[in-house]
């Protein structure tokens, strides 16, 4: 029986995630997932792949969502009030065009310090009309792709083997930066051929595997590239057809509800493997 053994949600996109022990899953994913995102002063967005200083930056929203506050190690908290109505600007995620809703003088200055680059802070706007694409299309906010990314125990467990079989460290589970950690399957990359499930309230369908970038090489507590692992080791035995390497599952959200540590992940259809 598999069951949920931790939720994280990722307030600003390349920040720092918050675990917590239950959710509310919405049609863009876990709630306040992703829904802020840094860019720079040309609106393009920012990444861990460029700036990995971002790993450091630890949000938090408050219950009703109305106050985010920005942390760092070294820095003065910032109490950012969150603006849901003010003027769109124009901002590039992956070379598509979006709106954005900046979020004011302070927090960019915040912003351009930790990170040492002209910065500006935009919220999704409630209009965000984003359309994800996968065998189930859905939305999601500043998010790579869909709206959840799934991955298993067991498949950090193979990979922690195949590591130390090349002489190289484990790697925790915030390498790969997911919002549902699932224990309970032995065979490992069994979310591969996950394709409708229910979770405690919600139904979440299938739309791809997750391909894995340069961000995952990023140490998440130094906010510091720390060499070729895990992508040389994955790149042994989790390439995909299409072209890089995949591990882990990308989610649309089918039927939203509440999601709790502990839930069982009830499979409603198996398929195969895209890899």
């Amino acid at each position: 029986m598999a069951r949920v053994v931790e939720l994280l949600y990722y307030p600003i996109k390349g920040c720092a995630g918050t675990s917590v022990a239950e959710a509310v899953l919405t049609p863009a994913g876990l709630a306040h997932d992703r829904s802020f995102m840094v860019t720079d002063d040309n609106g393009v967005f920012r990444s861990q792949r460029r700036d990995p200083r971002l790993a450091l930056i630890r949000p938090a929203v408050d219950a009703d969502g109305t106050v985010l506050t920005l942390r760092m190690p070294g820095a003065d908290a910032l109490d950012v009030t969150v603006d849901t109505t003010g003027p769109r600007r124009g901002v590039e995620l992956f070379g598509n065009p979006y709106r954005g809703i900046d979020q004011g003088d302070a927090a960019a200055a915040w912003l351009t310090g930790a990170l040492g680059a002209p910065s500006r802070l935009v919220r999704v706007p409630p209009e965000h009309g984003r359309v994800t694409d996968g065998l189930t299309p859905g939305t999601s906010g500043w998010a790579d792709s869909s709206a959840l990314h799934l991955l298993s125990r067991s498949s950090l467990d193979l990979l922690g083997r195949r590591l130390a079989e090349g002489g190289a460290e484990p790697l925790p589970m915030s390498r790969f930066r997911p919002n549902v950690v699932v224990d309970g399957w032995d065979e490992p990359h069994t979310e591969d051929r996950l394709r409708r499930a229910a979770v405690g309230d919600a139904v979440l369908g299938y739309t791809k595997l997750a391909v894995r970038c340069a961000v995952t090489t990023v140490d998440q507590e130094a906010g510091a590239k720390a060499g070729p692992e895990p992508l040389r080791t994955l790149a042994a035995y989790r390439r995909a057809r299409g072209g890089g390497v995949v591990f882990g599952a990308k989610f649309s959200v089918v039927r939203g509800g509440k999601l709790s540590v502990g839930d069982e992940v009830v499979v409603g259809e198996w398929g195969p493997s895209e890899r």
